[in-house]
């Protein structure tokens, strides 16, 4: 019995504790942001502690990933919504102050939590309420604060003009803060690169709690929040982006080979063409396992988004791929507003106005993985693959069509290196509802299963990997002094020549390392200081 009551005692006074370290963390906040000359009633409103009755509200609305939102998962210790620049940069002050970790979250769809996870004492800054968008039709740019979502984003350019765009992803309720800064693609990545290829501008608070647009920061800086991740090197508030013209008309398809049409001759004729096709064509390549009359198989699902009508379409991949088989009652015609949705999965009498929707109809748990090919798998390693997907069960595979414009942009324009030379990057997806460690096991290991099994077909040396679809399976951190040879595992498959100069830029502009996570840019052992 006494045996019990110590071991009662201890876990009591452990919570009564960790209870406390929480209370003293949100009212030393409270303290530096009075000290920072922010009004009280302001704090009142923007920073929440565990007490507070909108604590798991605020947390929980932003979480995408249910991996992340069990009740073992660590919370942070105060939740920090600011609605002014003047709130992030005290956030940023008082966060280096406190030696308190700063987890920076716009949309929360980071596969890894990241940004709103972490096994230390830490504070989360969500920028949701950053929401305002400024469009100039007359030089095309809009000026898009970080908590927008890229639904928001799409809904606003239409308001304005049917004949304009932005190449982006094809998840509405992603927040453009990480997405743009990691890299950010979508389907007119062959005709316009990346969401950072079109970024002219941006605002940031740096790691002395300074606000500075392109102009104050050093270039370097704006060279690495595009596309090496914004988290980093500061908190960025927003963007501004150079719109592009879409035609009035665009076509969209699409395409289901199962077991009886040939997907694997159908995916072997897309490697030998994808990246080398018409610019105006993206398309993307879903591989799944499915039962068909008891009998477990492949299907090959091919999606399309071409820059022009179905006419024009239908001689390209008539002539060029043919094994598609793409027919005129495959194509479907609209204006690229009507696109967004088609790829968004909404059914044909949505209005765009779903595009406001914040949050997502279902949340599951997920794991991603990446990878990128730059020579066509040859058939009997499909047919190979295709027998590993049936053996797995539960995982699928996304091929995102390469080349183009792509394959012109030098790798060192931007930190995002994975240029030309690639055919198209694979994306590895399990996603699953049920409950439990178990669940979440079985599922993550299917995936580094089937990762495993892809080695072969994929590049090496590095092994490549998109932010993105970030991957704490590639590498880690603590953040200690061994950091730049820790970094380094997953740097260079993240950003390859462009990790060195990430790490030079990082050290000079955050050198005591305020700006950290699991997978952030480490600062040079003899010059940075550990927080």
């Amino acid at each position: 019995m006494e045996k019990y009551l110590i071991i009662f005692l201890f876990l009591y006074f452990l919570h009564t504790f960790a209870s406390d370290t929480v209370n003293s963390d949100y009212d030393s906040f409270v303290q530096c942001f009075i000290e920072n000359k922010i009004p009280k009633d302001q704090i009142s409103s923007i920073l929440y502690s565990p007490k507070n009755s909108s604590f798991t509200n605020v947390l929980q609305s932003h979480i995408r990933n249910r991996r992340f939102n069990v009740s073992t998962t660590p919370k942070p210790s105060t939740i920090i919504t600011p609605t002014a620049e003047s709130h992030v940069s005290a956030a940023v002050i008082c966060s280096k102050k406190l030696k308190i970790q700063l987890k920076i979250r716009s949309g929360g769809h980071d596969f890894e939590g990241i940004s709103y996870v972490s096994n230390q004492d830490f504070a989360i800054i969500d920028l949701f309420n950053f929401r305002t968008i400024n469009i100039s039709l007359e030089d095309q740019t809009a000026w898009v604060q970080s908590g927008v979502s890229l639904g928001e984003l799409y809904y606003r350019i239409w308001e304005k003009s049917n004949l304009l765009g932005f190449p982006a992803g094809v998840c509405p309720t992603v927040g453009v803060g990480g997405h743009f800064s990691g890299g950010g693609y979508g389907n007119m990545l062959r005709k316009y690169g990346l969401s950072v290829d079109h970024i002219i501008d941006a605002i940031i608070v740096d790691a002395q709690g300074r606000v500075r647009d392109r102009k104050a920061m050093e270039e370097d800086l704006f060279w690495a929040i595009r596309g090496g991740g914004g988290g980093s090197f500061g908190v960025i508030l927003a963007y501004k982006i150079q719109l592009v013209p879409v035609p009035a008309t665009v076509t969209v398809f699409r395409v289901e080979k199962n077991a009886n049409d040939n997907p694997v001759d159908s995916v072997f004729q897309y490697q030998q063409v994808i990246d080398k096709t018409d610019n105006d064509l993206f398309i993307r390549v879903l591989l799944q396992p499915v039962t068909i009359n008891n009998t477990r198989r492949v299907r090959a699902t091919f999606i399309g988004m071409f820059l022009g009508n179905s006419s024009r379409l239908l001689t390209i991949t008539g002539s060029q791929f043919p094994e598609l088989g793409l027919k005129t009652p495959d194509c479907k015609e609209m204006p690229w507003i009507g696109s967004v949705l088609f790829w968004a999965n909404f059914d044909n009498s949505s209005s765009p106005t779903v595009l406001l929707k914040r949050t997502p109809d279902s949340v599951n748990f997920l794991k991603r993985k990446s990878d990128y090919v730059k020579t066509p798998i040859p058939k009997s390693g499909l047919e190979q693959l295709f027998k590993k997907l049936v053996e797995i069960g539960k995982v699928g595979l996304v091929f995102n069509s390469y080349g183009g414009i792509m394959s012109q942009i030098p790798e060192s324009e931007t930190p995002f290196p994975h240029r030309a030379g690639n055919i198209f990057k694979i994306q590895y997806s399990a996603n699953w509802k049920e409950e439990g460690e178990e669940a979440d096991k079985n599922y993550i290991n299917q995936i580094r299963e089937l990762y495993n099994f892809t080695e072969p077909f994929v590049s090496s040396n590095p092994r490549e990997a998109y932010l993105n679809y970030r991957d704490l399976d590639i590498g880690i951190t603590d953040n200690s002094r061994n950091s730049y040879e820790q970094g380094k595992v997953y740097g260079l498959k993240y950003f390859k020549g462009n990790f060195d100069r990430l790490v030079r830029v990082k050290t000079s502009v955050d050198p005591d390392n305020v700006f950290r996570n699991e997978q952030s840019i480490p600062v040079l052992p003899s010059l940075g200081r550990k927080v």
